[in-house]
């Protein structure tokens, strides 16, 4: 049989596999995981947490979304008090609300509202990323995607590093379809076309173009159809169909909330149903190391895992200088606060 179009690959060509959405969404290397934390926060207190009772909450450990939120580790203000990572990045890619940042190298910001955070833990960080509220009249909706990469052997032990993104730095581009229908992709890392995004941390493995690493979100219009272009033949590519109630791919029809493993040196038709669609694309060339993790640190070997916890026990990674284990930054404006004192506003 002819295709209809033969330039876009069918669902068999197109397609590897198909999993359903959790809430640690499956990634392939170079990633590590991602979570999408969407969380429907009530009106603020004078603390900046929930102006509601916390009462039948597994505090300190609270995964439960009642009442449409968590706390998750936060008592006071929802987020996650400070811990440790090593070996890897965090891509923090917030959509609505806002997220404070502390750190042991003295570091600090408030970002969010589409907003990203790209920190590399290298050798060794403690961070806290907590979520304050601070609307005390009305909702104070949160919603993120945190994207654990990996580093490669060669870095893990590089200088910890943050860089912010802010909103009006990140590329948004915007297509129509034949009919007129908007499709719009949100283009954190890994050039699109004309748009090329801000650049990653220097010893990231996205640093370099040819490992082919994409960080995209794509809003479709209901009805919208947009084709996907190709990457690299080596590259492992991930799309999350995390909003909306029915997506094509190349042809075939998918169920709401599931990871599509497409071969990526195809261009794919991408249509969104009577809803529209949101999606999130995660693609990259492998590292292709041995990847061994236990909890917040990622290494190569048990061993190095094991030093790992040996060197923060020792260390903490230079310490912890603020005075609560989960710091909020009051009511400031948007701001980045580097460990050498240099300050940026958000415009």
């Amino acid at each position: 049989m002819t295709k209809p179009n033969p330039s876009l690959a069918t669902a068999e060509e197109a397609i590897r596999s198909v999993y359903p959405l959790g809430l640690v969404w499956e990634t392939l290397d170079p990633f590590l995981f991602c979570v999408h934390h969407n969380d429907a926060y009530p009106a603020g207190n004078e603390h900046l947490g929930p102006a509601a009772s916390l009462e039948g909450r597994k505090i300190g450990n609270d995964f439960e979304a009642r009442e449409g939120w968590r706390m998750y580790h936060g008592d006071v203000v929802p987020g996650f008090p400070q811990h440790p990572h090593r070996g890897f990045e965090t891509v923090t890619v917030v959509r609505r609300g806002l997220v404070d940042h502390s750190d042991s190298l003295g570091a600090g910001a408030r970002y969010g509202g589409g907003d990203t955070q790209w920190l590399t833990a290298g050798r060794g960080i403690v961070h806290a990323e907590m979520f304050p509220l601070l609307n005390p009249s009305g909702p104070n909706p949160l919603e993120l995607f945190q994207i654990w990469l990996n580093l490669p052997r060669a870095n893990k032990f590089v200088d910890p590093y943050f860089s912010m993104f802010w909103r009006d730095q990140i590329p948004r581009a915007t297509f129509q379809d034949a009919s007129g229908k908007t499709i719009e992709v949100l283009v954190v890392a890994g050039r699109l076309g004309e748009h090329v995004p801000p650049a990653p941390p220097p010893d990231s493995w996205a640093s370099r173009p040819e490992n082919d690493v994409a960080i995209w979100t794509i809003k479709m219009a209901p009805g919208a159809r947009w084709v996907l272009p190709r990457g690299h033949g080596t590259s492992n590519r991930m799309i999350y169909f995390f909003l909306g109630s029915a997506l094509r791919v190349a042809g075939r029809d998918l169920a709401w909330h599931c990871a599509v493993s497409l071969r990526p040196n195809l261009d794919v038709l991408l249509e969104a149903g009577k809803d529209g669609v949101e999606l999130l694309l995660l693609q990259g060339r492998p590292i292709g190391e041995p990847v061994v993790q236990s909890g917040p640190f990622v290494m190569n070997t048990p061993g190095e895992i094991q030093q790992a916890f040996r060197d923060y026990q020792r260390t903490r990674f230079g310490g912890w200088p603020w005075r609560s284990d989960g710091p909020v930054h009051g009511r400031e404006e948007r701001f980045a606060r580097y460990a050498d004192g240099r300050v940026e506003r958000a415009t």
